[in-house]
């Protein structure tokens, strides 16, 4: 879709404005032609009209240039089209400009300047803006399945290919919601606000009367378009089962523990040998005694014999 600065939705105007130019009477004069309203999905390309009447010059030198981001570009001359528009543009009836494959790029001044030097006025110009617009695409919606009662929510919708920027609304159940619910009393039993210009509906304690099916929509100039509708149930939060399960989980775990100390008291972790007696740790042979005497400064081995 091609528009002009404040055209309506779905077309467009291309406006050209005629340079000021000194108070004495002319022999050239630039007109352009009445709106062009264009359908982009339709017409995949724009005409920017610059045509001379009342001029005394054959042949006039015409110059297009593109004004964009303070940065002045020639799109023809030296009679050739320049630029990012080398394969996409082409002069028409001398003057004129017509674009192809027009893309939000393309959005820019266009200045037409127009030499005739056999004219009393040699130089005269006229811009035209030129505004691209696309329509949204379907966005990305997210919304939470399921929202215990009393719990806070979001719910978030994004789309980047629409110009000019898209604003957002949502739907529950096909009903539009307001920015805030306060502001609204069919909503009082609700609390969120919804921000239309990042798509976000913030609900700060839901209530069983927000379940639902919620889809949101982008819209610009150029057009809407919807996510599908998405579930949303808030459902009461059971605190006397959650208490249950609570205590179910500490039994077993009492009983796990009592299990594990009566088997210890019983031996059952003890390990045995062999002949089924206990396993005991080696330690120092029956009748053997280890002493130390003050003169060797060291332990001396002791045997004494029982008979």
């Amino acid at each position: 879709m091609v528009t002009g600065a404040g055209a309506g939705p779905r077309a467009g105007r291309v406006r050209g404005e005629r340079a000021r130019g000194p108070s004495a009477a002319l022999d050239m004069a630039l007109r352009r032609r009445p709106s062009l309203v264009l359908l982009l999905l339709l017409v995949r390309g724009v005409e920017l009209s610059c045509i001379i009447t009342d001029s005394q010059t054959n042949d006039p030198r015409i110059e297009w240039k593109k004004i964009q981001d303070e940065q002045t570009t020639y799109v023809f001359f030296d009679n050739k089209i320049q630029g990012d528009l080398t394969d996409r543009a082409e002069l028409l009836g001398k003057t004129s400009l017509k674009i192809w494959n027009v893309t939000r790029k393309d959005s820019a001044l266009y200045r037409c300047e127009v030499v005739a030097r056999n004219d009393r006025k040699e130089i005269d110009e006229i811009v035209i803006e030129l505004t691209v617009q696309v329509k949204p695409v379907a966005p990305v919606c997210r919304v939470p399945r399921a929202v215990p009662v009393g719990k806070a929510a979001t719910l978030s919708c994004q789309e980047g290919e629409g110009f000019p920027r898209p604003y957002y609304s949502w739907y529950r159940n096909d009903v539009p919601l307001p920015t805030d619910s306060r502001a609204n009393p069919r909503f009082r039993n609700s609390s969120f606000v919804l921000n239309p210009e990042t798509g976000t509906l913030v609900f700060s304690a839901v209530h069983k009367e927000d379940s639902g099916q919620y889809y949101c929509i982008a819209s610009n100039d150029a057009g809407s378009s919807r996510c599908e509708e998405q579930d949303m149930e808030v459902y009461d939060l059971n605190i006397g089962g959650i208490i249950g399960g609570v205590l179910v989980v500490l039994t077993v775990l009492a009983l796990i523990t009592g299990g594990i100390c009566c088997a210890y008291r019983r031996g059952y972790f003890i390990s045995h040998d062999r002949s089924g007696e206990s396993y005991k740790n080696p330690g120092k042979p029956d009748g053997v005694n280890y002493i130390r005497t003050d003169e060797e400064g060291d332990f001396r081995h002791k045997s004494s014999f029982v008979i």
